[in-house]
């Protein structure tokens, strides 16, 4: 495994106290310090294990009972989690998106759980690694898969979708209102000299916005977007969140971290309609005692601190949602 790639864990501190500690308060700056050791009891879900440093940090605060099983498509990641299986038996490793964490569970026996994390998007390493085809800012081929073991690649996709196919996914996914002229771009190219690369894809695209937005590489947005769509992460997410609240046994926690805007909506919209579910049944006339119970309570949100944003600028975007499971039975 090749481990000349570092990745510094967001929100670390914040994010395992929003898990394990009964007291967590999201507008208490001492979140984002070390615990004292919890202990806490149960079974825990990382759903994104990375390179592992919320799942190293997390078992510190477990106690020695207690399970923690750790998701991910990327096969290096996989890798990295079986060395920290060798050390700690706690560990149960799973091949997969956190989408199929529910049957997964079962398939194990378990039906409830106390904590699940999920740290969306891609890790540093996966960007820093140009193998991986994240990066518009290294040469590399165009992959961007997560899990490189299945699924169509960027250049596959980029040379056999549609313009109105590729401007839709730029548009939807990237937020991009170029979409239309880089799609076209694209086209073009194709037809004389296909795209190989991830610097190829960078510079057509650079070539082909008229307005940059300050501090950001004109080409971000596209990359996001073929990203997200070739991983179908959006979907994903989505699906797994329906999911979670049949798996957090009351009082359970969960935590989600989102670096943009598309992610953190489908978030935040999630737990609002959970915590306050008679919202949507405000002009009915029913009784209080047949509108529907929250079946979530909104714990709040926590960004990084300006300490933590000073010593690692990626965790600037970042924001972390969190939500207790109440007694209500779905």
């Amino acid at each position: 495994m090749d481990t000349a790639f570092t990745h510094t864990t967001v929100l670390l501190y914040a994010t395992v106290n929003a898990l394990v500690n009964p007291d967590f308060y999201s507008k208490d700056s001492t979140i984002h310090l070390p615990l004292s050791g919890m202990r806490a009891k149960g079974v825990y879900v990382d759903g994104t294990f990375g390179r592992g440093g919320h799942s190293r940090y997390l078992l510190s605060q477990l106690a020695p009972d207690a399970q923690l099983f750790v998701f991910d498509k990327d096969p290096l990641a996989i890798e990295e989690a079986k060395q920290l299986q060798a050390t700690d038996n706690r560990v149960q490793i799973i091949h997969g998106g956190f989408s199929t964490m529910k049957e997964a569970l079962h398939a194990r026996g378990i039906d409830q759980v106390q904590g699940i994390l999920l740290d969306l998007g891609i890790s540093s390493p996966q960007i820093d690694d140009a193998r991986r085809g994240f990066s518009f800012m290294k040469e590399g081929p165009l992959d961007m898969r997560m899990d490189t073991t299945q699924g169509m690649t960027a250049q596959e996709w980029l040379e056999t979708a549609d313009v109105e196919q590729i401007k839709e996914v730029i548009k939807n996914y990237g937020e991009e209102r170029f979409a239309f002229q880089i799609a076209k771009a694209i086209e073009s190219r194709r037809q004389s000299n296909p795209l190989r690369t991830t610097l190829e894809l960078a510079e057509l695209v650079a070539a082909t916005v008229r307005t940059r937005e300050k501090g950001q590489h004109p080409a971000t947005r596209t990359f996001q977007a073929i990203r997200i769509y070739l991983n179908d992460e959006l979907e994903e997410l989505s699906r797994t969140l329906s999911s979670i609240l049949s798996l957090l046994a009351p009082e359970g926690r969960m935590a989600v971290i989102s670096f943009h805007s598309l992610e953190d909506r489908r978030v935040k919209q999630f737990i609002a309609q959970a915590a306050n579910p008679a919202a949507a049944f405000a002009r009915m006339p029913l009784r209080e005692s047949e509108l529907p119970q929250p079946t979530l309570k909104n714990l709040g949100k926590v960004s990084a601190s300006k300490e933590e944003v000073a010593a690692n600028p990626r965790s600037r975007s970042a924001i972390l949602r969190v939500a207790q499971r109440t007694e209500v039975t779905l």
